[in-house]
């Protein structure tokens, strides 16, 4: 028996690769359903590499697992939309040459964005704009598509079970769910925590050593984009600027900003007790920076001021430390010495989850 926590992607992901191979399969989720946390309240980019300039690995990684993704998953993907990538001219961390030399290097095709789109941007503070090919998915879509192969697949989905704690229960575990006001507890060879913000959470009620992460309360502000705008999506490179990208379970678009989408962040370090995510975003004063996001953005891209506010995002947004460095996403998979049948999985981006494969047999 093995026995996932967690229904996010990963978690999905984690209880297929499992199933697939033989093995009985029990997905646990705390909330009512799959794909609902920081699966859904994201930005819903399929990144194809251009975004980590800084990171080749993480591009080069997205090159390979993209297509992979869009093949697997061909009715999530949302494609009907022009992207551009634009470089600023100051506070960057590339140059505009080093943008593209970076893109030709990885293989992800650019082009030089069309005369009607580059007057869009203030030419003061934009020094190049490039048309690339990297599209969305709809988080709403893939949640329906995965709880259809984890039926097919025969995998059981315990819904609104809280995972208290993995045991050793003699030469094997077993995870102790509450659900209904009643506690029960389920036998497992090998646990997978795919709990995302609350990993550390499940490893510290388990009396195991934590892993050192850093949370971000964050807010996606979803928008409604002047005529102009709403065909495309554009990403301001590489340092304190924004992102504009179709959203499609809603029909709008996200705008996001390096500076004002994280309202605060901790970190869980070694030997300290973590704090419950969940808890934290459920006692958080949501008061939204969109007014600071668009007016940021509106200097780069005058149009995008004429956006209008329709609604915040908000989620818990968890990353390894050492990311901040170089703006790398790895995945980080944990396997407990003093469990060894529990690993524990922190996902980064969406379209990264077949990295995970090597790590389930």
């Amino acid at each position: 028996m093995v026995v996932v926590v967690g229904g996010g992607v990963y978690g999905c992901v984690t209880a297929l690769t499992q199933a697939r191979a033989g093995r009985p399969v029990t997905l646990v989720e705390c909330t009512d359903g799959l794909v609902g946390r920081a699966s859904l309240v994201n930005q819903a980019r399929l990144h194809a590499g251009y975004h980590y300039p800084r990171s080749l690995l993480t591009a080069l990684r997205s090159r390979v697992n993209v297509p992979r993704f869009m093949a697997e998953y061909p009715g999530c993907v949302h494609d009907s939309f022009d992207h551009y990538y634009a470089v600023s001219r100051l506070h960057s961390q590339v140059t505009a040459d080093q943008f593209r030399t970076f893109c030709h290097r990885i293989g992800a095709p650019v082009e030089p964005a069309p005369a009607e789109i580059v007057r869009l941007f203030d030419p003061r503070l934009i020094a190049g704009v490039w048309r690339v090919r990297e599209c969305a998915f709809d988080a709403v879509r893939l949640r329906a598509d995965l709880a259809a192969r984890l039926e097919a697949a025969g995998v059981k989905v315990v819904a609104g079970a809280e995972a208290e704690r993995v045991v050793a229960a003699g030469d094997h575990l077993a995870v102790d769910i509450r659900r209904d006001g009643g506690r029960d507890r389920l036998p497992a060879e090998r646990v997978f925590n795919c709990t995302y913000s609350r990993l550390n959470q499940l490893l510290a009620a388990s009396g195991l050593d934590t892993v050192p992460l850093k949370h971000e309360l964050t807010e996606m502000a979803l928008v409604e984009m002047p005529p102009a705008l709403r065909g495309i999506a554009v990403t301001v490179m590489c340092g304190p600027f924004f992102s504009a990208m179709p959203f499609p379970s809603r029909g709008l678009h996200t705008l996001s900003h390096v500076r004002y989408t994280p309202h605060f962040s901790w970190e869980d370090r070694t030997g300290t007790a973590a704090r419950d995510a969940t808890a934290v975003l459920a006692g958080y004063q949501r008061r939204s920076s969109f007014p600071n996001m668009v007016k940021d953005a509106g200097r780069y891209l005058p149009l995008l001021a004429e956006a209008r506010y329709a609604d915040s995002l908000w989620e818990v947004k968890t990353v390894l430390p050492q990311s901040e460095a170089n703006d790398s996403r790895p995945i980080l998979v944990n396997r407990s010495p003093r469990m060894p049948g529990l690993v524990s999985i922190l996902g980064s981006k969406i379209d990264n989850v077949f990295d995970i494969e090597a790590v389930m047999t």
